[in-house]
């Protein structure tokens, strides 16, 4: 069906387990938004930021995530286990009485686990969060400009100094065998920054809500607990028809994640096809690990406000708690 989106541009809302899990591997859905023909094409960041998985199709897309896809293999990511758990327990000790999970735990535990990956500086992981945060509620172009600078200058940090981190490799792979532009490699760091702990964060917190409401394991939870609505926008290349609407090319088309898992026990919460998300094991990985540590800690943990007074994001692109009070005790 035709929509309006809440800037007043409009899209194709595709529905339903099958039809959106043929849309997400449809080669003829583009993700770049040089397809567009006008309307909606989603966030607004320079090029140097732009080239990034989100807005590439093959082969440009398989190339740059050939160069990272080795970070984050199920082993590779199983090796992560221990700094994982030592980050959620050092962020459990001393928490009691009514605490704010989301800031206090649900936050810091994926930020923490990407800016170590990635090699970001801790004292400046929190601006990050912020810029991200203007930027998933309305746009900002301050926040663009902080996000750029702060990208750029930590590239050129590990130029001079490389470490054993992601951003260190790649920078290896841009210059010494020039497998990344540049523009390419400041917006593969940003993308992997970005959507390596955005979606994390509140996949955790909606998740410790679920479970409030009874057990459930990781698999239910990233259906009924999934954050994203829906999938990143897509361009068809040619006229298509999909579930029965005929949609012009270039037009915008959203595949509704949400209503394909309601409608189905296999999710669809990290994709499907080629732009199956790159962070999936990691993802599961902090998942997993955040919910059993913090039950095995407080298992007669409750939320310490009626559901109904829960705060939520203003965002049709996310659906994220801004608060979780929660009444801990041991």
């Amino acid at each position: 069906m035709k929509i309006t989106l809440p800037d007043g541009t409009t899209a194709w809302r595709i529905t339903g387990h099958d039809d959106v899990r043929q849309g997400l591997a449809d080669p003829r859905l583009s993700l770049n938004r040089a397809n567009s023909t006008g309307g909606y094409s989603g966030f607004a960041l320079p090029p140097a930021l732009d080239r990034n998985l989100l807005n590439l199709d093959p082969p440009d897309h398989t190339r740059l995530r050939k160069l990272v896809a080795g970070a984050f293999t199920a082993r590779r990511v199983a090796r992560m286990r221990d700094s994982i758990q030592a980050t959620a327990d050092r962020l459990l000790d001393g928490l009691s009485g009514t605490v704010d999970l989301m800031a206090a735990y649900a936050t810091p535990l994926p930020i923490i686990t990407i800016g170590d990956l990635l090699g970001v500086p801790a004292e400046r992981i929190d601006d990050f969060r912020g810029w991200t945060d203007a930027l998933m509620t309305g746009g900002s172009r301050d926040a663009v400009v902080s996000m750029y600078a702060f990208m750029a200058d930590l590239i050129a940090t590990k130029r001079a100094d490389p470490a054993d981190d992601l951003i260190s490799a790649m920078i290896e792979a841009r210059d010494g065998e020039d497998e990344l532009t540049e523009d390419e490699l400041l917006s593969l760091a940003f993308l992997i920054l970005w959507a390596g702990y955005e979606n994390t964060v509140h996949l955790i917190g909606n998740s410790v809500l679920r479970l409030f409401d009874g057990p459930a394991d990781t698999e239910e939870l990233l259906r009924v607990a999934n954050p994203v609505p829906f999938a990143i926008r897509r361009f068809p290349l040619e006229d298509v028809e999909i579930a029965g609407e005929a949609i012009p090319k270039g037009q915008t088309v959203l595949l509704d994640i949400q209503s394909a898992n309601d409608a189905s026990t296999r999710h669809l919460s990290f994709g499907a096809g080629v732009h199956y998300c790159l962070g999936a094991p990691l993802a599961k990985l902090e998942l997993e690990i955040a919910l059993a540590t913090l039950s095995g800690r407080y298992p007669d943990a409750a939320l310490a406000v009626p559901a109904g007074e829960l705060k939520w994001r203003d965002s049709f692109r996310s659906r994220g708690l801004l608060e979780l009070p929660v009444a801990l005790t041991r």
